[in-house]
């Protein structure tokens, strides 16, 4: 089957929920993917940070298929190895206590949320103003990004935002019925967007001043994308509840919620779960993930490669008026431009090169974080040639 009979079935059979682009991805390996046709591509986009430890690494391969052959599904009736195991693990490379499984990130922030009010007893969240937490009804009505609530009205009630940075809006806003802080430690879907120094720390503070929990969304940030295990790590700030999920499962989809024992155990049977949450086939491929994560130290890797990556953008900021800014942390980089940059995404794909444009005209760089020098060179360099043609 070619790329034009796939998106010819995909236009009769399947809805119509995403703007796709014009290409049939069949396999990948690392860094590199290849299309329908056999065309390889350096792929900078990484599933939108999913791919941390690059395309089907054979460690996460070979736990997937071992773990097929044992036991794909069961029930959270019964207890298994493997979640228990990876609970164990997330306790040890998170700044959190426990852990309740689900499949998604818009599904952790779900649980993020009910754990939060449950705990406090109070009902309304602060998140932030050009924030993305996902696409269920009460997650597009905490994002602060009016496109993504447009045609889907009423909103769920009990949020409300301020913009992002910005203490002093969140110390007028607190109230005796605010449960918590919802905030992403760096900014993804709005654009890379990363905070003040010192105030994810005066954050922080100020909730614990109010009796208000601190949710860091690290689903974008998390497992060695700042070039830290976790953005909070980052940052130097520990969180009452983190949600995690994209890398986590190195592929395969699996969501969490980590908190601090006090505030997870205001969970009690019967108020929360997932029919799928933490069955064993997720739950052994996101071992294997984060176990490959420390062996192949791609925290580390990943800042290292970040600095060469944004040394690279940089000097091309010198070069070309249009880019305006560098900025990230780790191999999560927004490139900002003062046009739009759908155009380039679209060259940069036609000379193999997968990148993604968020916020109208941000160019942002998810690679996986195993990525080398030469193929950041040959990233920098396609987008060398477009930038000099359009400047």
């Amino acid at each position: 089957m070619n790329t034009e009979e796939i998106m010819a079935l995909d236009k009769e059979y399947v809805m119509q929920t995403y703007g796709r682009y014009p290409l049939a991805l069949a396999k990948g390996q690392g860094s590199v993917v290849w299309d329908m046709e056999g065309k390889t591509y350096i792929d900078c986009f990484a599933g939108i940070a999913v791919n941390n430890v690059g395309h089907s690494h054979p460690k996460v391969v070979e736990a997937i298929c071992n773990q097929a052959k044992r036991m794909i599904h069961c029930s959270n009736i019964y207890y298994t190895q493997e979640q228990v195991e990876l609970a164990k693990l997330l306790s040890e490379v998170s700044p959190h206590d426990k852990a309740f499984f689900c499949n998604s990130g818009a599904e952790a922030n779900e649980g993020a949320v009910k754990l939060a009010r449950k705990f406090t007893g109070n009902g309304e969240i602060i998140a932030m103003e050009n924030s993305f937490h996902g696409r269920t009804l009460a997650m597009i009505t905490a994002t602060g990004q009016h496109k993504y609530k447009k045609g889907f009205e009423p909103l769920s009630p009990g949020f409300t935002h301020v913009p992002f940075g910005d203490i002093e809006a969140v110390s007028e806003t607190i109230t005796d019925d605010t449960a918590a802080v919802l905030v992403e430690p760096i900014q993804g879907e709005g654009g890379v967007i990363v905070p003040p120094e010192g105030y994810l720390k005066e954050l922080k503070e100020l909730c614990d001043e109010n009796d208000v929990l601190l949710i860091f969304d690290e689903v974008q940030t998390g497992f060695g994308r700042t070039g830290e295990m976790f953005a909070s790590d980052l940052f130097g700030v520990t969180p009452d509840i983190t949600t995690v999920a994209k890398a986590l499962g190195g592929g395969f989809p699996i969501g969490g919620v980590l908190a601090q024992e006090e505030v997870a155990d205001a969970f009690e049977p019967g108020d929360h779960a997932a029919t799928f949450g933490g069955n064993p086939l997720a739950c052994a491929a996101a071992k294997a993930s984060i176990e490959t994560i420390i062996e192949e130290n791609l925290p580390l890797k990943a800042k290292e490669m970040g600095e060469y990556f944004m040394y690279k953008l940089n000097e091309q900021k010198k070069l070309y008026g249009i880019v305006e800014d560098v900025r990230g942390a780790g191999l999560m980089i927004g490139m900002e431009i003062d046009i739009d940059c759908s155009d380039i995404v679209t060259t940069a794909r036609d000379q193999g090169v997968l990148i993604n444009c968020t916020a109208g005209n941000v160019l942002r760089f998810l690679p996986p974080l195993n990525i080398d020098k030469g193929q950041i060179d040959t990233v920098t360099c396609v987008l060398e040639t477009i930038l000099e043609k359009l400047s």
